[in-house]
């Protein structure tokens, strides 16, 4: 007689498997538990996030583009119970624009950050996207530092993921003139570009600042007019608009009449600074400044000279043009008489 057939095991189902989902695109992926479609009420605006401006322009730009694709990126927020609303930790951008676009609610991850990570946090979605103003991310930075015991800047730089010197070009725009962080919040006027302002006194900051919004020049013409403008001397009670303005006739000489404007004026400030008058004296000093700040003289000096001589000589060879020159000469024959008196 033979054996009876065995009879197979039972499966086993428990009531999760049976909501499993079981089709190919399922297979790697993940349910996430905090994932959720918030309505646009229940969600407010951190109070503490750094961004302070938001370019309207830029802002009706996203909201045509969630018009017509919806949100593309899910926000973040923590719930606060104590509000009983939902507040922005990420996106709050997308969330505006949402609103102008009409929509009644928003794809969204909740996360409970930690006080003392949500700035860290949001300054490292702005600043890693250079999304926020140096002058506003300059404050965050500031309030991280507070926030952090007063750590040293070191650590505020780490914690955010940017070099030490990075952090201190953004810490510079906070001495800047009020109406200069304006127009860099407001994109009128970069960062980068703001530097030429720095170490100019707040007179000759603001007439810089006006002369680069007027005259829109490049970054090395305004880096080498403003490096002028900050070492040359007053000459008596001159305004710093009249400074600027005499700074940029030696620093621009574009023709020869202005070239040839310049060398009677400094060879008469040179026969005069002899004279002893401290009125004189500031001159020459004012314009050598203006002429070669930060350059020392006598290699300078010795190329001058050399240039001269070849001038001089091409000059002996035509006594027309001589002639022409006479009253320069004169100037230059009276100017090296002063100074080897």
């Amino acid at each position: 007689m033979s054996d009876p057939p065995r009879s197979r095991p039972r499966r086993r189902f428990s009531v999760d498997a049976l909501f499993e989902d079981t089709r190919p695109q399922a297979s790697g992926v993940v349910d996430l538990a905090n994932a959720k479609v918030v309505d646009l009420d229940r969600i407010v605006p951190d109070p503490d996030q750094p961004r302070r401006v938001f370019d309207e322009e830029r802002l009706e730009e996203l909201a045509d583009s969630i018009r017509v694709e919806g949100v593309l990126q899910p926000i973040v927020v923590r719930f606060d119970a104590t509000q009983d609303r939902y507040v922005v930790v990420h996106g709050e951008r997308r969330w505006r624009a949402s609103k102008a676009a009409g929509l009644t609610s928003i794809p969204a991850i909740v996360r409970d950050v930690p006080v003392e990570r949500r700035l860290v946090q949001q300054l490292m979605e702005n600043v890693i996207r250079d999304d926020l103003n140096a002058v506003d991310r300059a404050a965050a930075l500031r309030a991280l530092r507070h926030q952090l015991g007063d750590a040293p800047w070191e650590d505020v730089a780490a914690a955010v993921g940017i070099r030490r010197s990075r952090l201190f070009q953004l810490l510079g725009t906070e001495k800047l003139a009020p109406a200069v962080q304006d127009d860099i919040r407001s994109g009128v006027l970069s960062e980068k570009q703001s530097r030429v302002l720095h170490g100019l006194p707040p007179d000759r900051q603001a007439a810089m600042h006006s002369y680069m919004q007027s005259e829109s020049p490049s970054m090395s013409d305004a880096s080498r007019l403003a490096r002028a403008y900050r070492e040359a001397e007053a000459i008596g009670d001159e305004r710093a608009e009249d400074i600027l303005d005499r700074v940029r006739s030696f620093v621009f000489a574009v023709d020869d009449d202005q070239l040839h404007h310049q060398s009677r004026v400094l060879l008469r400030a040179i026969r005069d600074a002899r004279s002893g008058t401290a009125r004189a004296r500031e001159r020459l000093t004012s314009l050598n400044a203006v002429l070669s700040p930060g350059k020392r003289p006598d290699k300078r000096l010795v190329q001058d000279i050399n240039q001269l001589a070849k001038s001089l000589a091409s000059l002996a060879a035509s006594s027309d043009a001589a002639t022409e020159m006479e009253a320069d000469l004169r100037d230059l024959r009276d100017t090296l008489d002063s100074l080897l008196d």
